[in-house]
């Protein structure tokens, strides 16, 4: 006979491991060469049948005394050790504590230790949860709807009409998608009552979660074809916020798709998309925009009129005002939707040139370079 493998080493655990140890141990290497994560694999089927005979005899105190004493395990080296005697020299391999595994989750279980339910139940908790019930009531799924609007729309808001294709929990059968009478086999178990889960050795019956075990269905509702919502069209007023810019969304509650077993409906999305303005551009709550100006305002200073989005303000311009110089109009800018404030508007001043068309505007100005000879180019080193 060919010397059998060391049990410790096949577990590759130390000779003094604990039971947990050995346990983890098993449960570890299992699940990596069990047949049915291996079809068709006579070197993993091989493994797997080592490892189940090494764990089911250092996982009983008993049996692993008798290992350790003599070197092996069987039932004569146990009857030999019960009766006083020796091990015998030679014994066939015992396997009936793989057959027992592979007998199916109905058969007996090898003593001492976990059975395959225990060490693949992991494998399919997370697929099928820890046991089968009847489907809950959802909340309906949520409406999202494009909404253009214009740069004076969105700061100052609107009220408005949109027309949603939606879904209402059916009359006739209250949303429950079936008959008042009359019933038929159940689909999803085709009226035994009871869904497989898993395959090979790991095939276990459950309760059908849509029959609760009965086997047995409503038919579905006439109206509503078993969905249990219909769709329709719907006018649904909206009311948008000032302040509102491209990428908001605007909440309309209770008015998405129907609730389903009861549910409370879904929500209403409103998507904001906000058309570019020909004088304002929006950075957040702050508007900005860009005036001219005239050379003699710019040099004497004055009072001018700058636009806003609620209309003309006064701008007071300093002497000696340079173009590109920017000035604060406070609260002036775009209403903030996070609470009762607004933004600042930000009006950037250009120096406009006036058109020389007669001589005497000509002279006029050599008269004033003659008299103003500043030179703006002095500090780069120019002449």
């Amino acid at each position: 006979m060919a010397q059998r493998e060391d049990y410790y080493k096949v577990l590759g655990v130390k000779r003094n491991a604990t039971q947990d140890e050995i346990r983890k141990a098993y449960r570890r290497l299992a699940r990596k060469y069990h047949p049915d994560v291996n079809p068709g694999d006579k070197s993993a089927e091989d493994k797997f049948k080592q490892l189940s005979e090494a764990h089911d005899v250092l996982s009983d105190a008993k049996k692993r005394e008798i290992y350790d004493k003599y070197g092996s395990y069987s039932e004569s080296i146990k009857d030999a050790a019960a009766k006083g005697a020796g091990a015998p020299g030679g014994f066939d391999f015992d396997w009936t504590v793989f057959s027992r595994q592979q007998g199916g989750p109905g058969g007996p279980e090898p003593a001492g230790g976990p059975s395959i339910r225990d060490i693949f139940g992991d494998l399919f908790s997370s697929s099928r949860g820890p046991s089968y019930s009847r489907p809950q009531s959802q909340k309906g799924a949520d409406i999202e709807i494009p909404l253009a609007l214009s740069f004076e729309e969105a700061l100052n808001g609107l009220t408005t009409n949109i027309n949603v294709r939606r879904s209402d929990p059916c009359a006739n059968c209250k949303g429950t998608g079936e008959a008042t009478s009359g019933q038929v086999a159940c689909m999803t178990c085709s009226g035994t009552g009871k869904i497989s889960t898993g395959g090979g050795f790991l095939k276990f019956d459950q309760t059908c979660p849509d029959c609760g075990g009965t086997g047995k269905r409503r038919q579905p509702c006439p109206a509503c074809h078993g969905k249990g919502a219909v769709s329709k069209y719907e006018t649904v007023k909206v009311r948008i916020p000032a302040g509102v810019d491209t990428g908001s969304r605007v909440r309309v509650s209770g008015k998405g798709e129907a609730g389903t077993r009861g549910g409370p409906p879904g929500d209403l999305y409103i998507l904001t998309n906000v058309s570019p303005h020909k004088i304002f551009t929006r950075k957040g709550d702050n508007i900005y925009c860009t005036i001219p100006i005239t050379l003699p305002e710019a040099a004497l200073g004055a009072k001018i009129e700058a636009p806003t989005i609620s209309g003309k303000a006064q701008l007071r311009i300093p002497p000696g005002t340079q173009s590109g110089q920017v000035f604060r109009l406070r609260e002036k800018g775009a209403p903030s939707l996070r609470g009762n404030t607004r933004g600042d508007q930000y009006v950037e001043v250009r120096i406009l040139l006036p058109k020389i068309i007669d001589e005497d505007s000509k002279s006029l100005l050599r008269e004033f370079a003659r008299r103003n000879p500043e030179n703006p180019r002095v500090a780069l080193g120019l002449e």
